[in-house]
């Protein structure tokens, strides 16, 4: 995917800045637009020796080298140890962390300490920035607050209202929204993607989300789960419990609670567009199903509803009981439905 092409004004916008960069940017928008290749490539042309007019790096010279194998002297990446392409769990061992730890943070104080490649810049960048903990967000909150000379933090955020207040005051923000539909069916058709429509609905018009959805094979559970839920009030909670845990067994690492969460959440937005005489905006092969349904759903409990599940999600990304957390969520659905 190419999120220059993608996001040009944003690019456009972050080159103009290179020649009076602040201490810290703060990239934000939904999930899936790229924000964090963007960055990269925002990163790669500000150490590269040779870049282009329009601020591409070159990928030749001795920094870009660098940068592609990894091992550039100026540029830190804090990220998750999941997210890390070589993160493979196996029998036995420790899953790897779904947070940036605060040693991950301290590891930085020798960076600092050491000069900067030929006194150039020197970059860390943060993906996703809201994955620390309070303890490593105030660990990263001291640096920011005294930033090293010739040094740029580029953060990534999906949800920035997770953030610390004190750590989005110190960061000057760069929204990136989400690209117009015309657009981002060009980019799925460019991939290969089957049901852009569909995909790009089910991601909020976000394509590196719908290219991330219709590769990962998870068109069968989100089927599986939107027919169940149009069964409303004469759904099975626990089958679907049942049915849901197999999925997410079975997809070995691909599907997680979050993303049924996620998808639920959705449902209950498409409901409550359905409710207010709207089109529905995810769930599309459903759309003549989803105004029926809610219309036997009081606006008022849906709104609830949906903000108990913004706890829910949260709560899926610690460890838990599947089937038990997977079977509340969907006696709270149907209950939606109780006379």
């Amino acid at each position: 995917m190419n999120v220059i092409e993608l996001h040009s004004k944003v690019w456009s916008a972050l080159q103009a800045r290179r020649d009076r960069l602040p201490h810290s940017l703060l990239l934000v928008g939904q999930k899936g637009l790229g924000k964090y290749e963007l960055a990269r490539q925002f990163a790669a042309s500000l150490l590269c020796e040779t870049p282009s007019l329009e601020g591409h790096a070159c990928g030749a010279c001795l920094a870009c080298n660098w940068f592609s194998q990894g091992n550039h002297p100026d540029f830190r990446l804090l990220q998750p140890d999941a997210l890390a392409e070589e993160a493979e769990v196996e029998d036995g061992k420790k899953k790897p962390s779904q947070q940036i730890t605060i040693d991950q943070v301290r590891g930085l104080d020798e960076f600092f300490n050491i000069g900067t490649h030929r006194g150039g810049l020197r970059i860390i960048l943060v993906n996703p920035t809201e994955a620390m903990n309070r303890s490593t967000a105030n660990s990263l909150l001291k640096t920011l607050e005294e930033p090293a000379p010739s040094t740029l933090f580029l953060m990534v955020s999906s949800e920035p209202m997770r953030l610390l207040p004190t750590i989005r005051s110190r960061c000057q923000v760069v929204p990136v929204p989400v690209p117009s539909t015309k657009l981002a069916e060009k980019v799925l058709a460019d991939e290969g993607v089957n049901q852009a429509e569909r995909w790009l609905a089910m991601a909020g018009g976000a394509p590196g989300l719908a290219i991330e959805l219709a590769a990962s094979g998870q068109g069968a559970w989100l089927e599986l789960l939107a027919n169940r839920l149009a069964s409303g009030r004469k759904s099975d909670p626990l089958a679907m419990a049942a049915e849901l845990e197999k999925a997410v067994k079975d997809s070995k690492g691909k599907v997680a609670l979050k993303h049924v969460a996620e998808a639920v959440q959705k449902w209950l937005v498409d409901l409550t567009l359905a409710k207010n005489g709207l089109s529905v905006r995810y769930f599309l092969p459903q759309q003549s199903i989803i105004p029926g349904l809610a219309d036997m759903i009081p606006a008022a409990r849906l709104i609830h509803a949906y903000r108990a599940l913004i706890t829910r999600r949260q709560e899926a990304e610690q460890p838990l009981n599947a089937r038990l957390f997977l079977e509340s969520l969907f006696l709270d659905y149907r209950a939606l439905f109780a006379n």
